[in-house]
C-alpha cells in the first residue's frame, strides 16, 4: 500500500486525492477542522431530533414513506432499516478501486459538516480504508438519483458489521468477522446517519475521475499512434502546423496537432505523398486527427470541470445548514437548521459520462480507420498486404484489424447515452432519475476498449514504421524510441505469422500503463 496520507477536510477532495486512495492505497485523516464541524453538525441534528415536531430524515420515514413520523424508541431500528433493506444490488462485484473511490468519496461528503453524521462513524469509514476493507458491492442497484443508494447501502452494512466484504489479502469474509479481525467496531446509526452514509453521487463521481485519468493517458497515446500512421503511410506533416490551427482556436486542437508535430520532428518518411503516387492530401483520418483527437481534448476538460465543481460539493439530502428560519431560531435548533434539496440528482455528472462514451467512441473509430488504411495495398502507399512477412502464405495482422473492428462496434453501442433514461420509482416520488451510475459503469468498459483499439494502431503502425525503414528510410528518433519501447516489452516485430494474442496483450499493457508516452517523452519532451 501506499505510505501517502490523504487530509480529508471540510471543503472538498481532489481528483489526485481520489486516485490516490483509489488505487494506490493511500491512507486517509480526518483534518481537525473536519471533526469540529462533524461535532457541530451533529449537535444540530441532536437538537431537532429532541423536539416533537417531525424533521424529515431525523425523525420521519423516507421517500415515498416520508410522512410518518417515527417514535424515539425506533429511530435507530430506522436507520439499521433503510441500510439493509436498501443494500438490494445484484449481479457481479464491482471492482475494488470503484468502491474504495465511493467510500472515500463519501466520507469527504460526511466530513463537510453537512451531513450530521458523528465524528467517531466517519473515523470508522476512514479505519475501513486503512484496513483495506472493501464493502461486496454489485453491478446492479443505483438509478443515479438519491445517490447511488443500493452501492453506498452494501459500504454502510459492512460499517454496521454485517454483509460481506473483502479483506486486504482478497478473500471475501463475513464483514463482522473482518472489522473483528482489524480491531474496528461495527457502528450504530443514530438519528440521520443511515440516509447520509447513502445518499451521494459517489459511486458515478469516482468513476468520471479515474476514468479522466485514464483518457488522458489514452488521448496522448492516440496522438503519437496517430503521427506513427501519418509516418508510416508517408503523409505530410504541414497540416500539423501552428498557423493552421491558430485560425481555428479550440484549445484541444492545437494541444494534438503539436504533439504529433513533435513526434514527427526529424522524420525521413513524411513528405513523400508526391513520390511513387502523387496525392494531394491524406485521408480524413490522417489529416484530420488533430480535430477529433483535438474536440476528445476538449471534451474531458468540460468532464473535469463538472467533477471538480463536485467534488468540491456536499451531496446529501437533507443537508445539515447552519443558521435559523422565520419559524425558528438558531439557539432552539442547536445552531442550524435540516433543510431537504435535490442535490443528490446525478444528472451533471450522468451528462459528462455519456460524452466521454462518445468522444472515445469517436477516438477508437478514427484509431481503427487508420490502422485499417495501414492494411489495405490500395491505400498505404507500398506497404505489404496487412503487413505480412508473405502475404498470402502469411495473413500478417488481417485479424488484429477484425478484433479492432469488434471492439470499435461495442464502443459505439456503449456511446448510446445513458442519462437520456429514466425510470420513475419510489410509488412516483422518485419521477425522474439520472442512470448516471449505468453511464459510468459503461464508460469503464469503454475506456477499457480505447486502451486495446490504441494499442492495435500502435502495434500495426510500429510494424509498418519498421517495413519502411528497412527500405531505406529513416522514421524520427521519437518513432524510432516508441519501436524500441514496444519492442522490449514483448511485443514482437515484422516476420512470418506467429501467435498473435500475446503481441496484442503486450501492446496493450504498454499503452494503459503510459509506456508508450513515456517512451517518447525523452525525445519530445512532456507532451499534453
Amino acid at each position: 500500500m501506499d505510505m501517502h496520507t490523504v487530509v480529508v477536510g471540510t471543503s472538498g477532495t481532489t481528483a489526485e486525492d481520489v486516485v490516490a486512495v483509489a488505487r494506490h492505497g493511500a491512507r486517509v485523516e480526518l483534518s481537525a477542522a473536519a471533526v469540529d464541524a462533524l461535532a457541530a453538525a451533529r449537535l444540530i441534528v441532536d437538537a431537532l431530533a429532541a423536539k416533537p415536531e417531525p424533521v424529515y430524515g431525523v425523525s420521519t420515514g423516507f421517500g415515498a414513506l416520508a410522512s410518518r413520523h417515527i417514535s424515539h424508541e425506533l429511530r435507530a431500528q430506522l436507520q439499521r432499516n433503510i441500510v439493509r433493506s436498501h443494500a438490494a444490488g445484484m449481479g457481479p462485484r464491482v471492482e475494488r478501486e470503484v468502491v474504495r473511490a465511493l467510500m472515500f468519496l463519501r466520507l469527504k461528503t460526511v466530513a463537510s459538516g453537512h451531513t450530521g453524521v458523528r465524528p467517531e462513524v466517519a473515523q470508522t469509514m476512514a479505519d475501513l480504508l486503512n484496513a483495506g476493507i472493501t464493502p461486496v458491492v454489485h453491478e446492479y442497484g443505483s438509478l443515479g438519483c438519491s445517490g447511488d443508494l443500493a452501492p453506498l447501502s452494501h459500504c454502510a452494512l459492512t460499517l454496521m458489521g454485517e454483509g460481506d466484504a473483502e479483506g486486504p489479502d482478497g478473500t471475501v469474509r463475513p464483514a463482522g468477522e473482518l472489522l473483528a479481525a482489524h480491531g474496528i467496531a461495527p457502528v450504530e446509526l443514530a438519528e440521520k446517519e443511515g440516509l447520509a452514509l447513502l445518499n451521494g453521487t459517489d459511486g458515478m463521481l469516482g468513476m468520471l475521475v479515474m476514468a479522466l485519468a485514464d483518457l488522458k493517458n489514452l488521448y496522448t497515446s492516440a496522438d503519437i499512434t496517430a503521427a506513427l500512421s501519418l509516418e508510416a503511410l508517408l503523409g505530410t506533416d504541414k497540416v500539423l502546423a501552428p498557423e493552421l490551427h491558430a485560425i481555428r482556436p479550440h484549445p484541444g486542437q492545437g494541444v494534438s496537432a503539436d504533439n504529433m508535430l513533435r513526434v514527427l520532428a526529424g522524420s525521413g518518411l513524411t513528405g513523400h505523398h508526391q513520390d511513387d503516387a502523387p496525392r494531394v492530401q491524406d485521408a480524413y483520418s490522417v489529416r484530420c486527427a488533430p480535430q477529433v483527437n483535438g474536440a476528445g481534448r476538449d471534451t474531458l476538460d468540460y468532464a473535469a470541470v463538472v467533477a471538480g465543481r463536485e467534488l468540491a460539493s456536499s451531496v446529501d439530502n437533507p443537508v445539515v445548514l447552519r443558521g435559523g428560519t422565520s419559524r425558528s431560531s438558531e439557539a432552539e435548533n442547536g445552531g442550524g437548521r435540516v433543510e431537504s434539496n435535490g442535490n443528490f440528482h446525478g444528472a451533471p455528472v450522468a451528462y459528462v459520462l455519456d460524452f466521454l462514451a462518445i468522444v472515445a467512441a469517436d477516438l477508437g473509430s478514427i484509431c481503427e480507420r487508420r490502422t485499417d488504411r495501414l492494411l489495405d495495398k490500395n491505400r498505404s502507399h507500398g506497404l505489404p498486404p496487412f503487413l505480412a512477412d508473405d502475404a498470402g502464405v502469411d495473413s500478417g495482422l488481417m485479424i488484429a484489424q477484425y478484433t479492432q473492428a469488434a471492439l470499435v462496434s461495442e464502443m459505439k453501442r456503449l456511446a448510446v447515452p445513458a442519462s437520456a433514461d429514466s425510470i420513475p420509482s419510489s410509488a412516483m416520488q422518485e419521477d425522474h432519475v439520472s442512470m448516471g451510475w449505468s453511464a459510468a459503469r459503461k464508460l469503464r468498459t469503454a475506456v477499457d476498449n480505447l486502451a486495446r483499439i490504441v494499442a492495435v494502431e500502435l502495434y500495426a503502425a510500429t510494424r509498418a514504421v519498421e517495413l519502411r525503414a528497412a527500405e531505406g528510410l529513416v522514421p524520427a528518433p521519437a518513432s524510432q524510441a516508441a519501436v524500441a519501447a514496444l519492442r522490449a516489452a514483448g511485443a514482437e516485430g515484422p516476420g512470418p505469422d506467429r501467435f498473435l494474442a500475446p503481441d496484442l496483450a503486450a501492446a496493450d499493457t504498454f499503452v494503459r500503463e503510459g509506456r508508450l508516452v513515456a517512451a517518447v517523452e525523452p525525445v519530445t519532451g512532456p507532451l499534453a
